[in-house]
């Protein structure tokens, strides 16, 4: 074969020393970061290991495991309600109670409402998942947005529970609202089918 055909070899390429310094730096550098993104794909991938967060016991939720309340019967729907009271009265009204007005009234009987103790313990249930460090720095504002504020303007708007109830401070009042009664007829299947 002719010398004219063969490829030419390029030049060695010659770094100064203080760029070789920065080059072998930077491949560290994306190194590292290779490496921590393969860990991070790694969690991700596997199973979510979640820690168990340590609350104080009067607003830790009652025997470990806790279903939505309204699922519960007797003594582990009293436990959960005296739980879930603890919080209500430790926490959410002396933070989030505001002024009772004829616009926004509560009810100081709240656990006779069940629209108040289910809306009151799904809102419990959120502040316990996002005040966890999982939840990341991030999770109280979230808990507030998604969470108390839509919680607390039903429970308290003029058609909420409480419509009926404390309006004046000075003068509390309780009054459960009759919901809509079941219908006596069955509903008909649709094409006359019986």
């Amino acid at each position: 074969m002719p010398e004219a055909d063969l490829p030419e070899i390029p030049e060695p390429i010659s770094v100064p020393d203080g760029d070789l310094d920065d080059l072998s730096a930077t491949v560290r550098r994306l190194m590292d970061q290779s490496s921590a993104q393969a860990d991070l794909l790694d969690r991700l991938s596997g199973d979510p290991v979640l820690p168990q967060l340590a609350l104080p016991p009067s607003l830790a939720p009652a025997g470990g495991d806790s279903p939505f309340i309204l699922a519960m019967e007797g003594e582990a729907y009293e436990a959960e309600l005296d739980a879930l009271t603890d919080w209500v009265d430790d926490l959410l009204l002396p933070v989030y109670g505001r002024e009772v007005t004829t616009s926004t009234p509560w009810c100081p009987w709240w656990d006779k409402h069940p629209e108040a103790v289910a809306r009151l313990h799904g809102l419990w249930l959120a502040w316990q998942q996002h005040i966890d460090p999982e939840a990341g720095l991030a999770g109280a504002a979230v808990w507030h947005r998604d969470h108390l504020d839509h919680t607390m303007a039903q429970l308290r708007g003029p058609s909420g529970p409480f419509a009926a109830c404390t309006t004046d401070p000075e003068r509390p009042s309780h009054r459960l609202l009759e919901g809509p009664k079941p219908a006596s007829t069955p509903v008909p299947k649709p094409g006359g089918e019986e």
